[in-house]
């Protein structure tokens, strides 16, 4: 094996944990509020995350023919490049940098600070300074090593688990108010179409994650076999202690209480353990928060690591400098967190993950339709995994996909244009950069 070569010692089961890792953060704590107040009913909102989880397995299996057939290093961003050309993956990469990745630790770093405020007892003024200072705090631990960074990151994980389950089991036991909670399906003062496209919006920020497995396939063992499993196992599990823990919420709280509050499991946890028990759940929730926002600002700054590298970003020179001793891109996560800041100041937890969600699914669907393209622009391409069902998986992929952009565009555009003008903002940056990296290219 060469010096440059990834080694091939990852499995089935660090994939399938990887998934399931990357996927449960901080979304099945908050999102609830977003979900069913989206609804105005608590059926409509259980349905929106069940459709969520349909959407993500079909997204799953569709992704992993691409991801399997494409091992190379790099993720969707090479998906992107391999299928329709270099400027494409660029443009993601762009938008991660941009937006997606300094928007979702802007986020998680707000609901982070309010979960901590309602817990410390102290004003809501301090929620911006608290999110500031952790995202600040974790940059500087992940630049003393990945070591540091994996630390964080396995603690957090065993962590988040148990508030999870915890909720599951005592809010069925104890819950008064039963399965008369989950009623009514559909509430008459809400539009069918825009609630349930609202309430998808939502529970999709709390699916996202799982298509970054992709980036290790290069590195597993059998990934023809293993990665699609993983995927399509960690998202099944996923799916159902999100249904599951919606309901047990239900079983306790009303939906328009769920509604109306910014902390829904804390407050749901505070009912069933009282005071002090709800304070052990809220700590532990603060750990799985803490663990998503640790994993992305550790994966986060390699993306305009990876640009920089190819000298395609403005500062290249820069953001390309990893640590002397450490070898940690320590450059390119002050540049995203520096934007990441800058998006916490608005201390809008929910606009940032519209924010984030719409742009990203642009490109999920592009990955989607990459298997309908490379079937027929590349039939030569080994597929040791083909999705089953071709074409109606990758159609309900595509669909759902679609619908969640449109509906976005419909009833968010201020979010949608902004982030879609962001991210076009990369052409003429692209186009600007073409001289400088050809050349590098071809010095290489």
């Amino acid at each position: 094996m060469s010096n440059n070569e990834l080694k091939k010692d990852i499995g089935f089961v660090t994939a399938l944990s990887l998934v399931v890792g990357m996927v449960i953060g901080s979304g099945v704590f908050f999102k609830p509020t977003d979900v069913f107040t989206a609804t105005g009913a608590p059926g409509l909102g259980i349905i929106a995350w069940i459709l969520g989880g349909v959407i993500s397995i079909a997204a799953g299996l569709t992704a992993a023919e691409v991801s399997a057939a494409i091992t190379k290093p790099g993720g969707m961003m090479t998906y992107l490049k391999e299928t329709y050309g270099d400027v494409w993956g660029y443009m993601l990469g762009w938008a991660q940098t941009i937006v997606y990745f300094p928007a979702v630790i802007a986020a998680l770093g707000i609901i982070f600070a309010t979960q901590a405020v309602s817990l410390l007892g102290i004003g809501d003024t301090l929620i911006i300074p608290i999110a500031i200072l952790t995202i600040i705090f974790l940059v500087f631990m992940n630049s003393l090593g990945s070591k540091t960074g994996g630390i964080i990151q396995t603690v957090s994980t065993i962590g988040k688990l148990i508030p999870l389950f915890a909720i599951i089991i005592i809010g069925f036991m104890n819950g008064d108010g039963g399965s008369a909670r989950l009623f009514p399906i559909v509430s008459r003062e809400y539009n069918l179409a825009t609630a349930l496209g609202s309430a998808l919006v939502a529970t999709m920020f709390a699916y996202d994650g799982w298509i970054m497995v992709g980036n290790i396939a290069g590195e597993m063992k059998n990934p023809g076999k293993d990665l699609p499993k993983a995927i399509v196992g960690g998202l099944s599990l996923v799916m159902g202690v999100y249904v599951l823990i919606n309901i047990a919420y239900l079983y306790v709280l009303p939906a328009d209480v769920l509604a109306a509050t910014p902390t829904p499991a804390a407050d749901v946890a505070k009912v069933i353990f009282g005071s002090s028990g709800g304070k052990v759940i809220t700590v532990g929730i603060l750990v799985s928060i803490f663990g998503a926002l640790n994993g992305y600002i550790l994966t986060g700054p390699r993306v305009p690591y990876a640009l920089a590298v190819e000298n395609k970003l403005p500062g290249s020179e820069w953001l390309s400098k990893l640590h002397p001793t450490l070898g940690t891109p320590v450059n390119a996560s002050i540049g995203i967190v520096l934007l990441s800041m800058v998006y916490a100041l608005s201390g809008q937890f929910g606009m940032l993950t519209d924010l984030l969600t719409f742009i990203i699914w642009i490109f999920y669907v592009m990955t989607f339709v990459a298997v309908f393209v490379l079937r027929k622009n590349r039939p030569e391409l080994e597929r040791p995994y083909k999705v089953p069902f071709y074409p109606v998986v990758p159609m309900i992929a595509i669909l759902g996909g679609l619908y969640i952009i449109v509906n976005t565009l419909l009833t968010q555009p201020l979010y949608a244009g902004l982030s879609l003008g962001v991210t076009l903002l990369g052409l003429p940056v692209y186009n600007a950069r073409k001289s400088k990296f050809k050349q590098l290219q071809e010095n290489q």
